[in-house]
């Protein structure tokens, strides 16, 4: 069939990201010639869990480096650019908060004067995050209102977010922004986060451990529902250059209720119970929502994957996983 994206060069930054992946797996099936920048190659990531690490191009490098970028662009005549390389463990980041501003905001700024210059690229899209908008104190976020991340990592998030934007507005570089909410799918081994990390304990038959007392409400979005956004934000650049889209499900749930719902969709729960690490001491809980009229009205774009279907397909998929031949588990 005929695709917008049949033979278009793609180059996909940060490649061994869970979401990348899927990124680069839906381009392959619409006809994209992909090429994936990875940092380490020789670590395993979920190109090669995906099995998309022989259908693309891989290059071994970082966007830190300017030099490769211009002839990385160049070289390939790459049309579409999506950036999502960076330093993603937020606990990282608050340990070594100067290498992630080289990852996250030298590494975008870099990459964005690479295609500056490169007159093959006509459109890129940019990895942001809810927590750009950081403890604002509001129960719901939009794309109005100011950034305000404190930890390292969010205001590394906020840094890039505004840089990409910039460049859009100064330069005239078809840049467009996405800021997810919490997302969750097949191919993500980051254990701090809390739907891997639960999967991997549940189908070890330990325990899963909440690290609080599991009443504040957040929003997860699917991984395949995220790829979608993506390429639709490429696909129409001309109406979103320069702005940044919420990109998430508008169904906030405790994170007790997540848990609760990954062990029965795993069959497990009459076998295992919760761990709770800070019983509540308050009956107030805190629920964010992100909103996602925007991107709705403007693009079309909503969540279809609902949590519970995500749920299921992502547990699915670790069943089959072996996990400790790649990653292993976190202490108990």
């Amino acid at each position: 069939m005929d695709s917008f994206w049949k033979n278009r060069p793609t180059l996909i930054t940060g490649a061994s990201g869970f979401v990348a992946a899927h990124i680069a797996e839906l381009l392959l099936q619409q006809g994209a010639v992909v090429t994936c920048l990875l940092r380490n190659p020789d670590r395993p990531g979920a190109l090669s869990l995906l099995n998309l690490d022989r259908q693309v191009r891989t290059v071994q490098g970082a966007v830190e480096d300017l030099p490769l970028m211009k002839a990385l662009l160049n070289n390939q005549q790459i049309d579409a650019v999506f950036h999502l390389a960076a330093q993603s463990i937020v606990g990282i980041a608050a340990q070594s908060p100067t290498a992630t501003f080289e990852s996250n905001i030298r590494g975008t700024y870099n990459l964005l004067e690479a295609c500056r210059g490169a007159t093959s690229v006509r459109r890129v899209v940019v990895a942001s995050s809810e927590k750009v908008y950081g403890a604002s104190g509001t129960a719901s976020y939009h794309e109005e209102q100011p950034l305000a991340g404190q930890s390292p990592y969010d205001v590394s998030k906020s840094c890039a977010d505004l840089i990409s934007r910039s460049f859009a507005v100064t330069c005239g570089l078809p840049v467009a922004v996405i800021r997810s909410s919490n997302i969750y799918g097949p191919g993500d081994l980051n254990l701090s986060r809390i739907v891997p990390g639960t999967v991997f304990s549940i189908l070890e038959g330990i325990p899963p451990v909440i690290r609080g007392d599991g009443s504040p409400a957040r929003e997860f979005i699917y991984v395949a529902d995220v790829a979608r956004s993506y390429l639709l934000l490429a696909e129409q650049i001309e109406l979103a250059a320069g702005e940044a889209f919420n990109v998430s499900t508008g169904s906030p749930i405790r994170i007790i209720d997540l848990v609760s719902l990954l062990l029965r969709v795993a069959g497990l729960e009459s076998r295992l119970l919760p761990h709770i690490l800070q019983p509540s001491t308050s009956p107030v809980s805190d629920c964010l929502s992100i909103s996602t009229d925007k991107i709705y009205q403007r693009l079309g774009w909503k969540a279809q994957v609902q949590l519970e279907e995500g749920l299921r397909q992502t547990v699915a998929w670790y069943r089959q996983f072996n996990v400790g031949s790649v990653i292993p588990l976190p202490p108990s």
